[in-house]
């Protein structure tokens, strides 16, 4: 298609104005995608068509600029309305005054959108009507993605590919990770669009859905025979819920005794093969804990000849050391205790990033400079199962947790999640951090359990599926059975290797084709 044709689609647009309450309202819609608040489900379709909206708008955008102030304003509403739950730890729990936590809420997402507004910019730029447009977007919004969830320590939270824990597009983390299937569900959202000017090309767009329904049917067809693989024995897992409140947690005789006390009687039950405790579950350091209380409610899980071991978190360290949000495991007959210290920290939650100590300091949350760790720790290896700690938002950053793969023989067999986001109260935070899980889970086919303080306390297995679950803000113990897994997924394989730096390349290998045959159209 020529100069003369493209600005010719264009030319029939509204003023980019227009756009703007529908935006919104997308961007909302794309937001509740992902964890659907009447059950906290992901809905797939819906994601796809509130994307499309924001596609439509800038294919009739009259410029670049135009694009760019579209894409930031979806972007930045589905974000906020995707995280607004950050208001809670900083307003309720932080003590920040209510106007600068929504105005922080909406600045972050605003900085996070500039990424998405920038992208539109280059694909309004360099985009011809056609499939070549649908390949762009879908290589220029991945490349927003990307940076949101790896610059400046990242905040991936929300990524579009979550939304696809479930339906047509499940078969494809094991594959591309969520990156890679978030790339797909926007190449789609924009063929909706571009379906009019690919009726012009039938042959091309008949190949094309072709050999897109051919690699489908490989990739679900490569997936089944994964699940088809035997697993191993079922182990008896206990996962601890305290349910305590964030505003108690830290207060000495409040939620802090409530604490010691619930999960010291749960620990001295040993009801299972591996008993475990989410983040922070103790909220004291060692030296901290009253004379005796830790040897002895670990004393079931110390003795050689024990049935059970346990996970428990608790912050270790001292002045002198640093202190780090860690998660010790106790099995029996072995010393000294496994260790897994928490690597992706929290900026302003669990390290104050520079130039920022006087924002933590108007907020009054404790435990807020820990040390990082090194990225790819040991698994702990019990019942014949690698176990694979990771603490609260680790879980996002399948390249992380990927780092374990790169040696088969010693690759996680289980993944352990351990949370606390009793931060942002009963918000749909806990059914969002619920989909990331499942999407690790898709991602390496090894089954995820989640032990948290408020929930979601779940066991998921290797197919994405929770098996069994608690209910939120109640005080329980979860039992069920969870089967490890071996082998690697394609993911696994190359994720441990290169990291997410294929995707990077692909992107911008793509993005500098499109300029190239602009130029030449």
């Amino acid at each position: 298609m020529n100069a003369a044709a493209v600005t010719s689609a264009r030319q029939r647009s509204w003023p980019w104005w227009v756009w703007l309450l529908p935006l919104m309202v997308a961007g909302c819609l794309q937001a509740a995608s992902l964890a659907w608040p009447q059950g906290g489900q992901p809905v797939w379709w819906l994601q796809i068509l509130s994307l499309s909206v924001l596609c439509t708008a800038a294919q009739q955008a009259q410029s670049a600029k135009h694009a760019a102030w579209l894409g930031g304003v979806f972007a930045t509403t589905w974000l906020a309305a995707t995280f607004w739950w950050l208001f809670i730890s900083m307003h309720t729990y932080g003590g920040l005054p209510a106007p600068l936590a929504v105005i922080a809420v909406l600045a972050l997402a605003a900085f996070l959108g500039s990424y998405y507004a920038l992208m539109l910019w280059v694909w309004r730029r360099w985009s011809v009507p056609g499939w070549q447009a649908v390949w762009l977007f879908a290589a220029c919004w991945t490349l927003a993605e990307l940076a949101r969830g790896t610059l400046w320590t990242g905040f991936p939270w929300g990524a579009i590919g979550y939304a696809h824990v479930d339906g047509p597009l499940s078969v494809w983390p094991r594959w591309l990770g969520v990156y890679g299937t978030g790339a797909i569900a926007a190449a789609i959202a924009m063929a909706l669009v571009q379906v009019t000017v690919l009726a012009q090309r039938k042959k091309l767009s008949v190949s094309l859905l072709a050999a897109g329904a051919l690699l489908w049917l490989g990739a679900a067809w490569t997936q089944q025979q994964a699940k088809a693989l035997a697993g191993r024995d079922p182990v008896k897992v206990a996962l601890l819920q305290g349910n305590i409140a964030q505003d108690e947690k830290f207060v000495p005789g409040g939620g802090m005794a409530q604490a010691l006390q619930w999960y010291g009687e749960r620990l001295l039950e040993a009801p299972a093969a591996l008993v475990v405790a989410p983040e922070t579950a103790l909220p004291l350091l060692p030296q901290q804990l009253p004379n005796g209380y830790l040897e002895t409610v670990t004393a079931p899980y110390r003795q050689p000849g024990s049935a059970s071991a346990a996970l428990v978190g608790m912050p270790l360290g001292n002045e002198v050391q640093g202190y780090s949000n860690a998660v010790v495991g106790w099995i029996p007959g072995e010393v000294p205790e496994y260790r897994y210290d928490k690597h992706h920290l929290v900026p302003f939650g669990e390290f104050v990033p520079p130039l920022f100590q006087w924002f933590v300091r108007m907020m009054d949350i404790p435990l807020g400079d820990f040390a990082r760790a090194s990225v790819g720790q040991a698994p702990m290896v019990w019942h014949g199962e690698r176990w694979a700690p990771n603490i609260c938002y680790e879980d996002l950053f399948g390249e992380e947790l990927g780092v374990r793969f790169g040696d088969a023989s010693q690759a996680p067999t289980v993944f352990v999640n351990v949370s606390n986001i009793a931060w942002f109260g009963d918000s749909i935070a806990i059914d969002q951090h619920l989909q990331i899980s499942r999407m690790r889970a898709l991602e390496f086919e090894r089954p995820m359990i989640r032990a948290t303080n408020t929930g979601a306390t779940a066991v998921i297995d290797h197919r994405g599926a929770v098996t069994a679950s608690l209910p939120s803000m109640t005080q329980a113990v979860l039992l069920a059975d969870v089967q490890g897994r071996d082998g690697l997924t394609p993911f696994a394989r190359w994720v441990s290797q290169w990291g997410l730096w294929p995707l990077w390349l692909f992107c911008i290998a793509l993005i500098a084709w499109s300029a190239k045959q602009r130029k030449k159209s």
